[in-house]
């Protein structure tokens, strides 16, 4: 049996195949339970910093990529141990097999490290998003969600960078010179795409709007539903979702529909010329009597025009910031009222009736 293990097979003997076999198998099997173990130790560090944190989230989130991280980690440094076969250790393209497989797994090991990494940051999102949750402005909710996006950028740059340092062999120092010189002509195709990155900066730091906002650009109406690094996202009235690049958001002329200190009602009524000035006189200051109410806020009533079809009477009136549901409903109540001292009062909006007089035409003498 001892001969057996200690036969030599690819240069290593069959008694080291099975004991990293067998490390690699018991990792395997166990990933899940000993990720979640360090996790719950890790856990005690993270709620010394924030006290409100989940436990029950922290382990689920980083449990599963904490394991895969730990399996390639364990995995790579068990197969280490191994004597890499002469005979398979052949030239592709002036690079031994044995370079090629090192190198994919440093970049399998750095990946999965940095994915580790976004992890965190998305669990460090969650907790910083509760605690916004509690105070009534929105801007530090759209924070959250942009410098989180904004570290994952600056992580998957890093990991990129290891890859090519401990991956590939290559001088970042060097790289980084000799991309100086390429990034003016990256920084000349990617200007769009730069300068939306500056406009989003400008946004979150000058704050014209936030998440959750009601705005108005180019035409279109909408709530802001979130504001990435490159563009932002509004979920239009007509409930279709429009993606609009930042610098747009920055360069075009913005209302901010959310802002408004109060909300505008029109109604412009053509009366019928067979109005008598003592019934427009009576019907205006009725009018203004109706819109003296808790809900309108400030009014105007008044005869504004008098042309060859009609008396012209233009109501103005101003409520507070309500939403639209309830702007809708003041604005049906109170034309209704309009239209109840209209009844009372016997007028008529221009053209209501109209009388068509037909004349007979003079009879014809046929001549005989």
């Amino acid at each position: 049996m001892y001969k057996i293990l200690d036969h030599v097979w690819l240069d290593n003997t069959v008694r080291s195949y099975l004991i990293v076999l067998g490390v690699i198998l018991l990792i395997l099997l166990i990933k899940k339970y000993v990720a979640h173990s360090v996790a719950r130790l890790i856990f005690p560090f993270i709620q010394g910093v924030w006290k409100d944190v989940d436990r029950k989230s922290f382990v689920s989130l980083v449990a599963r990529p904490l394991g895969f991280f730990l399996f390639v980690f364990i995995s790579l440094a068990t197969l280490h141990k191994l004597i890499f076969p002469t005979v398979l250790n052949v030239d592709i393209f002036q690079v031994t097999l044995k370079e090629i497989l090192h190198t994919l797994g440093r970049i399998i090991l750095i990946i999965s490290f940095i994915r580790l990494l976004h992890k965190m940051i998305e669990f460090i999102a969650i907790i910083l998003h509760k605690k916004a949750e509690r105070t009534l402005d929105t801007k530090d909710d759209q924070l959250v969600v942009f410098f989180k996006d904004f570290f994952k950028v600056v992580l998957s740059i890093m990991g990129l960078l290891m890859i090519m340092k401990f991956g590939f062999g290559l001088q970042i120092g060097n790289v980084l010179t000799g991309l100086s010189i390429v990034g003016a002509a990256i920084a000349l195709a990617l200007r769009e795409s730069l300068e939306n990155l500056i406009a989003s900066f400008i946004i979150f730091f000058d704050k014209p709007f936030s998440m959750g906002d009601v705005v108005k650009v180019h035409n279109f109406t909408g709530t802001v539903e979130k504001i990435g690094l490159r563009s932002t996202r509004i979920r239009t009235d007509q409930k279709t979702f429009i993606t609009v690049p930042n610098k747009q958001m920055v360069d075009s002329i913005l209302d901010n529909l959310t802002l408004r200190t109060q909300r505008k009602g029109e109604l412009k009524l053509d009366l019928g010329l067979s109005s008598t000035s003592a019934q427009l006189s009576e019907f205006i200051e009725s009018v203004k009597k109706l819109l003296n109410q808790p809900d309108v806020e400030n009014s105007t009533v008044l005869l504004s025009d008098i042309t060859h079809t009609a008396f012209i009477i233009q109501i103005d009136y101003f409520t507070g910031p309500v939403t639209q549901v309830e702007f809708n409903d003041i604005k049906e109540k109170i034309n209704f009222e309009v239209l109840r001292v209209m009844e009372k009062l016997g007028l008529e909006i221009a053209g209501a009736s109209t009388d068509i007089k037909i004349n007979e035409p003079f009879p014809v003498k046929v001549p005989e």
